[in-house]
């Protein structure tokens, strides 16, 4: 059976990282909140530093309130997975995160900042 015609022949598969808030988060006071929120954005600075971390950022307007933030990754969903557990608000249990692959046409994005590759080429597998 031929390929259908609107599936690109390679795709550029990127790790993505959702931060989310579970709704069990626990409470904490205002400024412990921001001191939280300053080691947040540090440890993810430094990933970002270390060129792991390629793009970053938190959501806005959302259909879904629990959702937090959005990243992508230059390393396999592991990595991804053991990086976000380092974080911060992460450990203090106030965020959670989803971690999955992201499969674009090839040369549909491109991160201009990123200090090594980012996404692996592959081809959509035959049925």
């Amino acid at each position: 059976m031929p390929r259908d015609p609107n599936v690109p022949d390679e795709f550029e598969v990127y790790t993505l990282v959702l931060l989310r808030r579970p709704a069990d988060a626990p409470q904490m006071s205002d400024e412990e909140l921001d001191a939280l929120q300053a080691r947040h954005l540090a440890y993810r600075a430094d990933l970002r530093r270390q060129g792991v971390l390629v793009a970053n950022g938190p959501l806005g307007e959302q259909s879904d309130i629990s959702m937090r933030g959005l990243s992508i990754f230059a390393c396999d969903l592991a990595e991804a997975a053991r990086l976000s557990d380092g974080d911060p608000s992460v450990q203090a249990g106030r965020l959670a995160y989803d971690v999955f692959e992201w499969w674009v046409a090839a040369g549909t994005l491109a991160f201009p900042g990123a200090t090594t590759p980012v996404g692996e080429r592959r081809s959509m597998p035959d049925d």
